[in-house]
């Protein structure tokens, strides 16, 4: 069962990672101040979770990723032509956001379905609980800067 587990939590990890690098790239990306400590935070806070991640693996006697994902590298790509030739945006770099942790959100149900003993789910349960807040939290400002446009 553990081999199970470590592939589940390493998927988490790259999920998390695939969040780190993609905050961090909305941080680079945005002009406006506050939304640029939203990321930073919500970047540092994805590095935390799968710092987590990385010793629950360890102590389970797994090797725990260190990267994100190719598709996250994918998206990433993807923000970066997007904020290009949308010239950087806020709405546009929010509505990338929300893609990613709809991405993420779908990942942790997906664990979340899986056989995990009871500590390690009670630790993806709080992460997920972590995700969706950041989710609604990145929709609601993508729907106030959306506002704002028009």
């Amino acid at each position: 069962m553990s081999t199970n587990v470590v592939s589940v939590l390493n998927d988490l990890i790259e999920t998390s990672k695939d969040g780190e690098k993609g905050f961090l790239k909305a941080a680079e990306e945005t002009r406006d101040a506050s939304l640029k400590l939203l990321f930073q935070d919500r970047a540092q806070a994805c590095t935390t979770g799968a710092r987590e991640l990385q010793e629950i693996v360890q102590r389970l006697g797994g090797t725990p990723e260190t990267g994100g994902s190719v598709a996250g590298a994918l998206h990433r790509g993807w923000v970066d032509v997007k904020s290009a030739v949308t010239g950087h945006g806020d709405h546009a770099i929010l509505a990338e956001c929300e893609r990613g942790e709809d991405s993420a959100k779908k990942n942790y149900r997906e664990a979340l379905d899986k056989d995990l003993p009871a500590d390690v789910r009670a630790v993806v349960e709080r992460q997920y609980q972590g995700v969706l807040e950041n989710h609604d939290r990145i929709r609601d400002l993508r729907d106030q800067h959306a506002a704002a446009k028009s």
